[in-house]
């Protein structure tokens, strides 16, 4: 999968996919004219791409300067090593992974109750399990830190992911990898067979 479009069942597994990773990487313009790349935690809900940190310092400057932005997560699923197809030649070497771009215009976000929600999806991602109490603006011990807190948000102009687990691989290759993965079994390695499983024409299941 990688297009700038998606389906509705597309759409689900991409935000599936940003549930699960907790990191990404901002891209920002800057004043001497190289790009700025800072990585940093996010989250994401229904449809924006939330940041927060400092009212000072290096990111807020740049954003005030110029709000055009590009962000990108992405997982490494599993390392596909040369010998596993090719005893000799290091060509076939690679890795299968997941990912995620889009460009858009970063805003400040001021309003309480958007960063109380924010927040929330925040330690939904950080801390599942809970153990704390619910970040709500009817809770006055959560003002001041809502309050001081910056809180960024990209709404995406445009999308690109790619998810890459041998698509274009089939036949005794193909079967070389699954083998390979098999042998290795991390747990890793055990979910790359689940998504070569999903996304690739070529499994035996699909009659090919």
């Amino acid at each position: 999968m990688r297009r700038k479009e998606f389906t509705v069942e597309e759409e689900q597994e991409l935000e599936q996919f940003l549930g699960e990773v907790s990191f990404g990487f901002l891209g920002l313009g800057s004043e001497d004219g190289w790009p700025r790349v800072i990585p940093l935690n996010f989250a994401y809900h229904e449809g924006i791409f939330y940041m927060h940190g400092s009212r000072a310092g290096e990111k807020m400057k740049l954003l005030k300067q110029d709000n055009r932005v590009t962000f990108s997560a992405a997982r490494e699923y599993a390392l596909i090593p040369s010998y596993f197809t090719d005893e000799e030649m290091a060509c076939p070497a690679t890795a299968f992974f997941k990912s995620v771009t889009v460009r858009g215009h970063a805003e400040i976000v001021t309003e309480l109750e958007e960063k109380a929600v924010a927040l929330s999806a925040f330690m939904q991602k950080l801390q599942p399990e809970g153990g704390y109490d619910p970040i709500t603006i009817d809770d006055p011990q959560y003002i001041p830190r809502l309050k001081g807190v910056a809180l960024i948000k990209i709404i995406p102009d445009e999308w690109t992911a790619k998810f890459k687990f041998g698509q274009n691989v089939k036949g005794q290759e193909r079967e070389q990898i699954i083998s390979g993965l098999q042998q290795r079994g991390s747990t890793d390695d055990l979910a790359t067979l689940e998504m070569m499983e999903k996304y690739c024409p070529y499994h035996p299941s699909s009659g090919e």
